[in-house]
């Protein structure tokens, strides 16, 4: 363990260099090597390195979607280079690695000691808060080994953040249609929003989802409700509660709205193909209840 935290801090270094000279993808092998001889130790694992370095520098695009998604207040460019570095080997390894080599828990305590270590004051916390909340939208992978103190946090006391969301559907040559939004975890899901305080829940939902995948909606009934624990790098847990309605559309061409953090694709699906795609666990019951819903309407055809 204690030559993988090395390798770690040795990769790091290589990226803080790599992006605070504007070096070339190209030109991190080298820079690598000379961080070996000078930071490595004999049996500093340099396959693991090679391996982490190459790893970030080809995900980093997706890596970067994912810190703008689990911190919306903090743009890549205004977060300090060595905490981004950080959240890029971090959220690597908890994304992509082998769970089996390195456990999510892992990953994280690894780049909460790289923060605390290189870091400011603040990094600690600051890397913790962001890896947590993706953490939580991964559906928490290794959850039944958590702490005694963390099982004891009470649901009910956290602040609650109210979304409105969509089903959204059409009808095109006889068959029903969903507007599905697909996210960088790989997983597909309903199109949702943040709602303004005292704003109508429904308008709201309604303005959001138009924004989101570029088409005009009408809500037509409430389906469902979810919620979940999110986490924010300064302002700690919180529950959102999402509300979800059937929205009723035409069979138009989507559009996902762009700098839309977390999303990186959006499409329309035949009803009997949906449930074969990867959807959150406590999505499905949301979508079969839609789908059942449009079932019970006057049948299209062919199913």
């Amino acid at each position: 363990m204690a030559n993988r935290h090395l390798a770690r801090s040795v990769v790091l270094q290589t990226l803080f260099e790599w992006d605070t000279s504007n070096a070339q993808d190209s030109d991190t092998p080298e820079i690598l090597i000379r961080n070996i001889e000078e930071f490595g130790s004999e049996d500093t694992d340099k396959a693991f390195m090679e391996h982490l370095l190459d790893g970030v520098l080809a995900k980093r695009s997706d890596l970067d979607l994912v810190i703008e998604k689990a911190a919306p207040d903090w743009p890549i460019s205004k977060i300090a280079p060595i905490d981004r570095n950080i959240l890029r080997i971090g959220l690597f390894e908890l994304l992509f690695a082998d769970r089996t080599q390195v456990p999510a828990k892992v990953a994280i305590n690894e780049a909460i000691e790289l923060a605390k270590i290189f870091g400011g004051d603040s990094s600690g916390r600051f890397v913790n808060g962001v890896l947590g909340a993706v953490y939580k939208e991964m559906g928490e992978p290794g959850k039944d080994e958590k702490g005694k103190k963390e099982k004891a946090i009470r649901r009910e006391d956290l602040p609650v953040e109210h979304l409105g969301g969509a089903i959204v559907y059409a009808l095109h040559d006889g068959q029903y249609y969903l507007a599905l939004v697909h996210d960088v975890f790989g997983h597909w899901t309903l199109s949702k929003g943040g709602i303004e305080a005292g704003k109508d829940i429904q308008q709201g939902t309604k303005e959001k989802i138009e924004a989101e995948i570029g088409i005009e909606i009408a809500l037509e009934s409430k389906i469902g409700e979810n919620e979940y624990i999110a986490s924010h790098p300064e302002k700690g847990k919180f529950r959102k509660h999402v509300t979800y309605f059937l929205a009723r559309s035409e069979y138009e061409p989507l559009k996902l709205q762009e700098g839309k953090g977390g999303l990186d694709d959006v499409k329309w699906f035949r009803l009997q193909d949906i449930l074969d795609l990867n959807f959150y666990d406590d999505m499905l019951p949301i979508v079969i209840a839609a789908v059942q819903r449009l079932l019970d309407k006057v049948p299209a055809k062919s199913y």
